[in-house]
Formats: C-alpha cells, sequence, structure tokens
C-alpha cells in the first residue's frame, strides 16, 4: 500500500487544452492549434530553461510561450488577449473523472507536485473546488528547476517525510511518469489519448485509460 498518492497537475487533474475555448473566442478557426503549440512550447521552455540553469517561474514561461505561439501562427499579441488567456490558467476545468476519483482516494495522503508557481497552483486548486482533497500542493519553484530533475521528486519524499518506495506517483505525461519512475516511485500514467510511451527505458506500473481506474488499483 502506497503512504501517499501524488499527482502532477497540469494535463493530469486539469485540462491545459480547455484554454482553447477562449482562444477561440480571441481568434476564430485557431483555438486549439494556438492551445497545442503554446502548451508544446511552455513544456520546451522548462526544460531548456532547466539545462541552461536559467530559471524563470511557470507563469513568465508560459506567457513567453504563448507570446512564440501567436507569432508563430500569425496571431496578434497584445497585453489584453494575453492577460485574457493568461487567466485560464487558473480555471483550467478538471478532467470530468477527477472529483469523483479524488473523493474515492480520501483514504490516502494526496499531494500535488507540479511545474506551476505557487500563486497558479494556489488559486487553480481553490478555484476548482479541490483544495480539500490534498494536504499538500508543492511548487518546483523553491528548488528554481523542473521536471523531471530528480530533485523535483525528491521535494515530495521531503515534505511529506514518505520514502519514494511508498509514494505512488500519477501523471499523464510520458516524461513526468519516466522521471518519477527513475527516482523510485511506483508510477502510473494516465494516457487519455492511446499515446505510444517514448523510448526512455523505463515504464510506470501501470498504463490507465482515466483517472477513475485509479482507486481500484490502489484502495
Amino acid at each position: 500500500m502506497s503512504r501517499a498518492i501524488v499527482f502532477d497537475a497540469y494535463g493530469t487533474l486539469f485540462d491545459v487544452h480547455s484554454v482553447a475555448r477562449r482562444g477561440e473566442e480571441l481568434y476564430p478557426g485557431y483555438g486549439m492549434a494556438l492551445s497545442q503549440l503554446w502548451r508544446t512550447k511552455q513544456l520546451e521552455y522548462t526544460w531548456l530553461r532547466s539545462l541552461m540553469g536559467r530559471y524563470e517561474d511557470f507563469e513568465a514561461v508560459t506567457a513567453a510561450a504563448l507570446r512564440f505561439a501567436c507569432a508563430a501562427l500569425g496571431l496578434p499579441w497584445s497585453a489584453q488577449s494575453s492577460a485574457a488567456l493568461m487567466e485560464q490558467y487558473v480555471r483550467l476545468a478538471p478532467y470530468p473523472e477527477v472529483p469523483a476519483a479524488l473523493a474515492a482516494l480520501t483514504g490516502h495522503k494526496l499531494a500535488i507536485l507540479s511545474n506551476g508557481s505557487p500563486s497558479l497552483l494556489e488559486s487553480l486548486v481553490r478555484n476548482t473546488g479541490l483544495a480539500s482533497h490534498f494536504s499538500a500542493v508543492l511548487s518546483v519553484d523553491p528548488l528554481r528547476i523542473y521536471k523531471p530533475h530528480p530533485t523535483v521528486y525528491q521535494l515530495a519524499v521531503d515534505r511529506l517525510g514518505i520514502e519514494a518506495r511508498d509514494i505512488a506517483f500519477i501523471s499523464s505525461n510520458f516524461w513526468d511518469a519516466a522521471g518519477a519512475t527513475a527516482f523510485g516511485f511506483r508510477t502510473f500514467w494516465i494516457n487519455r489519448s492511446g499515446a505510444k510511451p517514448d523510448e526512455l527505458g523505463l515504464r510506470p506500473q501501470a498504463v490507465l485509460s482515466s483517472l477513475d481506474q485509479l482507486p481500484g488499483l490502489l484502495n
């Protein structure tokens, strides 16, 4: 039995592409294309900044990725449109099964471990009504480096006071699940889209198509 269950936030509990609706309102015909490119560059910038040793918090990285995505798609960027889209990051929609799945895991110690900056995460968890489920919401910000660096996963061990082997880690991002597996967590990959796993020489303990399958495995 795992003594704690630690969740990634973006793409795992919260649908990052729920911003596409607001994007469509601002840029008709480009909502999903903007969301997809924005997310791709957001992740790339976290990895590149970690490798360069030039940390900026997730909010700054996300804003920079949005500027790039607008420029690459030939869409007009403005401070007003940027603010409207960035506001969506504290109001991302939870995946439909998330509230019930978390409620079914109330016998466990639940936490979030995310690249998100503290203010973004705290507002998001509060705005979506999920705050009561979690004993901790952990950000990489104090470390000034992003996943999948091992020190990020060590943060959960240190803050929760639980050994790595007793923590179940849940992510929809295969690279994140691979990093957590390499660190020593029990990992569960939520593969909603039927994606192929990356060839990193690591595999999660289990692959699930939806978070609502998790309570049956961990309870």
